[in-house]
């Protein structure tokens, strides 16, 4: 797979508010947090590259679920 930097609109789980995250494949699977703009509230981002779709998956949370 091309390792190109690749331009993702998401929005923050907390607030709502749009972001443009800039993901970069070339590390490989990655997962890190990073602090809304609007907000700043952590938001959980899980970076999965899926060699045989040839697909970058990106996965944002809260990390405030409640597991019972």
């Amino acid at each position: 797979m091309p390792h190109k930097i690749k331009e993702q609109r998401i929005e923050c789980p907390h607030c709502g508010h749009p972001i443009h995250l800039a993901l970069d494949a070339s590390a490989g699977d990655q997962d890190y947090y990073d602090e809304c703009p609007a907000c700043c509230m952590e938001m959980h981002l899980n970076l999965h590259i899926d060699e045989y779709h040839q697909k970058i998956l990106l996965g944002v949370g809260s990390d405030n679920e409640q597991f019972f």
